[in-house]
């Protein structure tokens, strides 16, 4: 045989070994068909065989996609309109039921998906306020939305991993009512914090006036019985002092009583010469 045609052999060897070779990677699941009709779909990633011409395989993304949802009207409990803008994230659960229910089409399945995520809000936003929408946790919605649609997205053969509630707006026509009553419930409670506010004040100013008395009488009381003990102590002094030398203390109080009767240069007082004011003016014999 030839070089030529043994060239030609194995390179038709070759193809044919590649013919009846795939493989799946981490980020897919695999479907194989025969004549048309799926044979497998459980393939894990790695190298897998098939019988040319009458097997074929069909690949689809296995990891997390995102279906962003165009902004929708739904109606709260009040029958007020809301403009919501939402997303899921949703990956392949069982690739054997999204190809027959969606014909793998992913364009298709966000189709499908899209309706029932709506569905499901319009349940959860008819049952709530606008004012619940906008103070609620917004985890309690996505929890009951993933909860309630994965029955129906497992039936698609889908898996829905989140559904995030990005904005809830009031349509224009709602919005300056809205505000208004919110305004006027803000000022409400700022007016209850401050009446609350200036009776606090009241009583702290009335108890610190009180207490202000009370520790002013103390003081008082403390600086009389201080000072009861002071002249009790001075009288006491006197008296011992004057029992000692009385003709000594007798000179010293006529002393003191000369300074504050003559403290001016002009003081004059008349009084009789015998007098004993001036007792110790005179001449001691």
């Amino acid at each position: 045989m030839s070089q030529s045609k043994i060239l030609v052999t194995l390179g038709t060897v070759a193809a044919i070994l590649m013919m009846c070779m795939f493989t799946v990677s981490q980020t897919e699941k695999a479907i194989k068909f025969q004549l048309g009709e799926i044979v497998k779909s459980d393939y894990q990633p790695g190298l897998h065989f098939k019988l040319p011409f009458i097997n074929n395989v069909k690949k689809f993304d296995s990891r997390i996609l995102t279906m962003d949802s165009k902004p929708e009207r739904f109606l709260t409990a009040e029958k007020k309109n809301v403009i919501v803008d939402s997303f899921v994230k949703w990956r392949i659960g069982d690739v054997n039921t999204f190809y027959t229910a969606v014909g793998g089409d992913q364009m298709q399945a966000n189709i499908r998906l899209d309706q029932v995520i709506k569905d499901a809000l319009r349940s959860e936003f008819s049952r709530r306020e606008i004012k619940q929408l906008v103070s609620t946790d917004r985890g309690l919605i996505r929890e009951t939305l993933v909860k309630n649609t994965a029955l129906i997205a497992k039936s698609l053969g889908m898996e829905i991993v989140d559904v995030q509630v990005k904005r809830i707006d009031l349509p224009n026509e709602v919005s300056n009512s809205v505000f208004l009553r919110m305004e006027a419930e803000r000022e409400r409670v700022a007016r209850e914090f401050r009446s609350q506010g200036s009776e606090a004040a009241e009583r702290i100013r009335a108890d610190a006036d009180k207490q202000r008395e009370i520790i002013l009488a103390n003081a008082y009381r403390d600086a009389e019985v201080l000072k009861g003990e002071g002249d009790a102590k001075s009288a006491e002094i006197y008296a011992q002092a004057f029992g000692k030398d009385v003709e000594f203390f007798n000179f010293y109080r006529s002393l003191n009583a000369y300074k504050e009767t003559f403290k001016q240069p002009g003081d004059i007082m008349v009084l009789d010469a015998d007098s004993d004011f001036f007792k110790y003016f005179k001449k001691q014999k």
